[in-house]
């Protein structure tokens, strides 16, 4: 793709065309049509496109991830749905570097302390946090009771805390 082929892309949009429709319907899903969720998800690849060069080896998965979860909350704000509060606060405009500097060394303390967890407790949290999906989903697809779903998010956020306090004190 960096190097502008369109089978690069063609490629790409096969292999993601459903983790991006995942995400994006997960914030938008409720609020508005199939088709504005099939336009954000055209949007991203879109935005893959123009900024191939920009994505680092390795990364396309988050890259993807974190431009979904963008344009579909644009999308909603654009049709003046209300976001939850914190997700408002979350995203700045146009951040300083510092500030982009800051941001990236706590993803990577919340990256170092999720590997610190077992494996499955860490898909859920990523599921769920990361990937918007709900506790019906998680369960349905990992073959776990809902409310073990539900138990162990709250067990993984305790032991985030406590793995995350400990690393700053």
């Amino acid at each position: 793709m960096r190097t502008g082929g369109e089978d690069a892309l063609g490629t790409v949009i096969d292999r993601y065309t459903g983790y991006v429709g995942t995400i994006v319907w997960n914030i938008i899903g409720s609020a508005m049509s199939t088709a504005d969720a099939e336009e954000v998800v055209s949007e991203v690849f879109y935005t893959l496109w123009r900024n191939a060069d920009k994505v680092r080896p390795g990364s396309l998965r988050g890259y993807l991830a974190s431009i979904a979860r963008s344009r579909a909350k644009n999308k909603l704000r654009e049709a003046r749905i209300d976001l939850y509060l914190e997700d408002d606060l979350l995203e700045e405009p146009d951040p300083s570097p510092e500030k982009r500097l800051g941001d990236a060394e706590r993803a990577e303390y919340l990256r170092a302390a999720l590997k610190l967890l077992p494996p499955r407790d860490r898909d859920i949290l990523v599921r769920h946090y990361y990937y918007y999906e709900t506790t019906a989903q998680i369960s349905q697809d990992i073959g776990i009771p809902r409310e073990t779903v539900k138990t162990r998010l709250k067990q993984g956020r305790e032991a985030l805390r406590k793995i995350l306090f400990r690393e700053a004190v």
